[in-house]
């Protein structure tokens, strides 16, 4: 019998924010993995940290931070490899992933990985989206409104037509992108639509109106726009 590979939703920083399905399985697992990044410490692993046991086996994924795709399909073959390991020896395995696994998560690349072969569940998270909404009082849709979810590096010209057809809109990996983001919403006229969040439910947490943000943003930060006050009015 083969282990069953579980990737579980964190939530988006906050520990308590973690399902109850997410820390009944971290703390009864005696493997878990986890992605860093270029060898920094794990934000995963240090949103469950309290849960995870002294003699728990630790799958450490670290994942290169290059705009060239190999290095990183690499790290993912090495750790679905060790994690296929485990489980061929009888054990579940508990894959850590920020926010939610299926959005924009690192494991959805262990997924298509191992899925073929081994039992995977996924036990979905508290997203980023929705936790930067709910800090920032910011309702995103109502009725049959439409939702828009752009990723921060797109180019500039694509950047402002998606936003000028959505409703409202989610602009995530914010980084080092912002100022062509805010360039774009303050060429649209959108500027006092916006609101800008950082780490969102963490001690650190920032939230301003986007005119306010600072000049430098980290890559857990948000731009959330919806146009025209009270849309959900």
């Amino acid at each position: 019998m083969t282990g069953v590979l579980y990737g579980v939703g964190l939530g988006p920083g906050a520990p308590d924010l973690m399902t109850l399905r997410a820390a009944r399985l971290i703390e009864g697992a005696t493997v878990v993995a986890y992605p860093t990044l270029a060898g920094a410490a794990s934000f995963a692993r240090s949103i469950a940290a309290e849960l995870i046991g002294p003699d728990v086996q630790e799958i450490v994924m670290d994942v290169p931070m290059s705009v060239e795709r190999a290095p990183a399909q690499d790290a993912y073959d090495k750790g679905a490899a060790e994690i296929a390991a485990a489980l061929d020896a009888g054990q579940d395995v508990v894959c850590l992933c920020e926010g939610d696994p299926f959005f924009y998560g690192s494991f959805m690349y262990l997924f298509a990985r191992l899925s073929d072969v081994y039992q995977v569940e996924v036990v979905p998270g508290v997203t980023s989206v929705t936790a930067c909404a709910a800090r920032a009082g910011m309702p995103l849709a109502a009725r049959n409104e439409r939702l828009t979810v752009l990723p921060g590096p797109l180019p500039k010209d694509e950047l402002r037509a998606r936003i000028e057809g959505a409703e409202s809109v989610v602009i995530m990996k914010v980084g080092r992108h912002l100022a062509k983001i805010r360039g774009v919403i303050d060429a649209l006229g959108l500027t006092d639509d916006a609101v800008y969040v950082e780490r969102a439910t963490l001690a650190e947490e920032v939230v301003l109106p986007l005119a306010d943000a600072p000049e430098k943003a980290p890559y857990f930060s948000m731009i959330l726009l919806t146009k025209g006050a009270d849309p959900w009015l």
